[in-house]
C-alpha cells in the first residue's frame, strides 16, 4: 500500500468518527415528556398526550422541536439553565395564566442537572402546575 492509499484510508476514518460523534451528540439532544392538560406551545395548541422534544444550540440560544410520533408539532426558541440538584422525574413545567390557559415554561429530565426553559413562556403567570411521567 502507498502512502497516498494510506492517507485516504486516514481521512476515511477520521471523517467517519466525526460524523458518527456528530450523529451521537444529535442523539442525546432528544427527551420525551408528557403534556396532561392542553398546553401552549409557541403559537400551537398542543393536546395532552406525550411528546418528544429536541433540541440544538447550548446555552442561552436553543431550538427546541417539539415532536409527536415523529412529526413536528411545534417549534420554539428558549435557553438551558443548570439545576443545583437532578431532577427526579421527567417533567413539564407549566404556567397556569390569568385567563385560565396553560403555557409551557420547562421542561425537566429525570436524572439531568439540567431544564429546558422556554423563551416569553405566557408572561407572568398566576401559578404553575407541573406534569410527569
Amino acid at each position: 500500500m502507498n502512502v497516498l492509499s494510506r492517507n485516504r484510508i486516514l481521512q476515511g476514518i477520521l471523517l467517519a468518527s466525526a460524523v458518527l460523534l456528530a450523529t451521537s451528540a444529535f442523539a442525546s439532544n432528544k427527551a420525551s415528556f408528557e403534556l396532561q392538560h392542553p398546553t401552549q406551545v409557541g403559537d400551537k395548541q398542543l393536546a395532552p398526550g406525550t411528546y418528544t422534544v429536541q433540541w440544538q444550540g447550548s446555552g442561552d440560544q436553543i431550538q427546541m422541536n417539539i415532536l409527536q410520533r415523529n412529526k413536528e408539532v411545534a417549534s420554539i426558541p428558549g435557553h438551558v439553565v443548570n439545576m443545583e440538584a437532578a431532577s427526579p422525574y421527567d417533567s413539564a413545567l407549566v404556567n397556569v395564566n390569568q385567563d385560565g390557559s396553560r403555557s409551557l415554561s420547562q421542561i425537566r429530565f429525570r436524572g439531568k442537572k439540567f431544564a429546558l426553559v422556554v423563551n416569553d413562556a405566557g408572561g407572568a403567570a398566576a401559578g404553575s402546575a407541573g406534569a410527569s411521567r
